[in-house]
């Protein structure tokens, strides 16, 4: 690209980007806008079937023309081979299962008229390997592993000339990833939103710069503005993954609710908690994360049954819009969010900041 941004890099270069900022989200407006302000939009894609998954490939690259964007899966291990939910349902502890109806009856929830996000779309082995087949046949640049990230579909990414980049949160499992072929890694800190590990973004970059030698590293995890961003340079980063800013973005068009929440909301305000999926999920306090941290709270179950358990009530939750329980990701970085923008003008405000701070 001409007109090269002051925070270039080699990585950047390569992938054709103008900035060497890499955005997550799950709205297609805001990768579209993001691979126009010249930065690698990816597309958190892991709740959509596999048709859904081509659909949207395939409009992102209407809308994008040449420019590069990418896909991102989660791929946890241990999920069940087929997605039956019955079978999961007769599997559900009673202790959980008791505790819905509770917070139902509570916040008067009526009840969902379709299923929820969680619960229309349910994990499975089989499930995995329908969606990796959709990316696989798909033009998509960049193939990204959330957790996990299988040796044989890094090998065909690869084969099909899709860069393959994985999420860690030790340089233990950076290690792994680089094993299974994966060539950009990004080292996110306990910072981060949704799901998240245990050690810090500025303690967790350098271990793992050190730990990948030439393989390159991307910074994520409390990475909002051009300090962020020179800081990530300095610990040996060679790009930045963002999320968090874009979701008060004009372009992802969250729920009016949400957002007020959102742009009010300080560092402080976010909890990680394991009541969405059964996962650790890093997202603004509300009364639901209050509800399942209380002591009468049963513990969440493992992933898929806690989709199951709660997927319907979060459904309901929004579809109804109960205020006091509506909640989303968020990571710590959030406290910078604090005005509605477009996705350029955040991009040309990250640019400027770094520019500025690491003169």
């Amino acid at each position: 690209m001409t007109d090269e941004s002051p925070i270039q890099t080699e990585l950047g270069r390569r992938m054709g980007l103008k900035h060497p900022i890499f955005g997550f989200a799950h709205s297609i407006d805001v990768i579209c806008a993001l691979a126009e302000a010249g930065c690698m939009g990816i597309w958190g894609a892991t709740r959509e079937t596999p048709e859904e998954i081509e659909a949207g490939l395939k409009e992102i690259r209407r809308r994008v023309g040449d420019l590069p964007f990418r896909i991102d899966l989660v791929l946890p291990k241990g999920m069940p081979r087929t997605a039956a939910k019955a079978a999961i349902e007769a599997d559900l502890p009673a202790e959980p299962t008791a505790f819905v109806p509770a917070i139902y009856a509570k916040y008067d929830v009526p009840k969902p008229t379709k299923p929820g996000m969680r619960s229309r779309f349910r994990r499975s082995d089989g499930g995995a390997e329908a969606q990796i087949a959709a990316v696989l046949a798909s033009d998509v640049n960049v193939f990204a592993c959330g957790i996990g990230a299988p040796a044989e579909a890094v090998a065909h990414a690869r084969s099909d000339g899709k860069v393959t980049i994985a999420l860690v949160g030790s340089p233990r499992h950076a290690l792994a990833a680089i094993r299974n072929g994966a060539e950009v890694i990004v080292a996110q800190g306990y910072d981060a939103g949704a799901h998240t590990g245990q050690i810090g973004t500025f303690s967790l970059v350098p271990q793992v710069v050190d730990a990948c030698g030439d393989v390159p590293v991307l910074a994520a995890g409390g990475v909002a503005t051009g300090r962020h961003i020179a800081a990530s340079f300095a610990l040996g980063a060679q790009g930045v993954w963002l999320g968090t800013s874009w979701l008060t973005t004009y372009e992802h068009a969250l729920h009016e609710l949400i957002v007020k929440k959102l742009l009010a909301a300080g560092s402080e305000d976010t909890v990680i908690s394991r009541a969405n999926s059964g996962k650790t999920l890093r997202q603004i306090r509300t009364a639901w994360s209050e509800e399942w941290a209380s002591p009468n709270a049963p513990a969440a179950l493992k992933m898929p049954y806690q989709d199951i358990l709660v997927g319907d009530l979060l459904g309901a939750i929004h579809e109804h819009e109960v205020e006091a329980l509506m909640h989303h990701p968020a990571g710590q970085s959030i406290a910078y969010s604090t005005e509605r923008k477009t996705v350029a003008r955040v991009v040309d405000d990250l640019g400027t900041e770094a520019a500025a701070a690491m003169r």
